[in-house]
């Protein structure tokens, strides 16, 4: 099996179709559409089902789809390795994230060490963070919450608390810090569910007996900051996410441990590879 067949099943099946995957390949379509075909021939399988102009995987290229994709890793990592001499000269490191606020942090002191490595940041939710790890779409994910999964290496980088906000004529928003108790009835903004903020705030309330009002459900904390400015009710937010702005108020919760923690994950199969290793040790130095 070539591995260049490998890489033109592997483009097809990331691009979603023959055309798409011939261009991400620089090659022609037909080119690319005999090394799938020999492929499949080779081995009397069927990798995709055409539908027309739609394609989608079988059941063996679903099977297919994550080998394919650490052998293409392995590939660019012994690349990188013969190309560089051991060196982390160049290359290429593509991180997850929910939000910029401890990647960027990273980043910069990452490319301090290492400035000819291109560095990449793709952010989405904590469920698309994790998917892109798991499909080797991206190396390293940055996330809150601890995942206890064995396919997974976490690395602990961070504890930050877990801050209420309000516009500056909100009631509470003088007072500086506030017991869990007074959230009864208040009119609380808080994040979409699967946000780690969110669930913290939830299980001490509930321990609590506390009922606030949900004013709204929000999906970004950029949406939910303006919505404070707005003074459409109380914003909850982990401490290092917190955006100052002359309009609201910090008041912090009283009494109560609550905190949000930082990991840094890679596949456990990866950790030993010299950039993510490298990256770690720049973050966690």
């Amino acid at each position: 099996m070539s591995s260049a067949k490998l890489r033109a099943f592997l483009a097809v099946a990331r691009h979603g179709s023959f055309s798409a995957g011939a261009r991400a390949c620089g090659l022609t379509q037909p080119t690319l559409t005999t090394q799938v075909q020999s492929l499949e021939r080779q081995h009397n399988v069927e990798l995709f089902h055409r539908r027309g102009r739609r394609i989608e995987l079988s059941d063996v290229g679903r099977q297919l789809l994550p080998i394919a994709q650490r052998i293409a890793l392995l590939e660019l990592e012994a690349h990188n390795l013969m190309r560089d001499s051991g060196r982390l000269d160049s290359g290429q490191l593509k991180l997850g994230a929910v939000g910029p606020f401890h990647v960027i942090e990273m980043v910069d002191t990452y490319l301090q060490q290492h400035p000819n490595i291109d560095v990449s940041i793709r952010v989405g939710n904590s469920a698309q963070v994790l998917s892109d790890l798991e499909n080797y779409v991206t190396d390293i994910a940055v996330l809150a919450g601890r995942q206890d999964d064995p396919g997974l290496c976490a690395v602990h980088y961070a504890r930050h608390a877990i801050i209420l906000f309000a516009h500056h004529e909100h009631p509470l928003a003088n007072r500086g810090s506030v017991r869990l108790e007074e959230l009864e009835g208040q009119r609380l903004l808080q994040r979409e569910p699967g946000s780690t903020t969110r669930l913290v705030l939830e299980q001490a309330l509930h321990a609590a007996q506390v009922k606030p009002r949900i004013a709204m459900e929000i999906g970004s904390r950029e949406a939910l900051r303006e919505a404070v400015v707005r003074g459409l009710g109380l914003g909850v937010v982990s401490e290092a996410e917190f955006i100052a702005d002359p309009n609201i108020r910090v008041i912090r919760i009283e009494g109560a441990a609550l905190y949000t923690e930082t990991y840094l994950y890679c596949l456990a199969e990866r950790r030993s590879s010299r950039l993510i290793s490298s990256f770690f040790d720049a973050a966690l130095a």
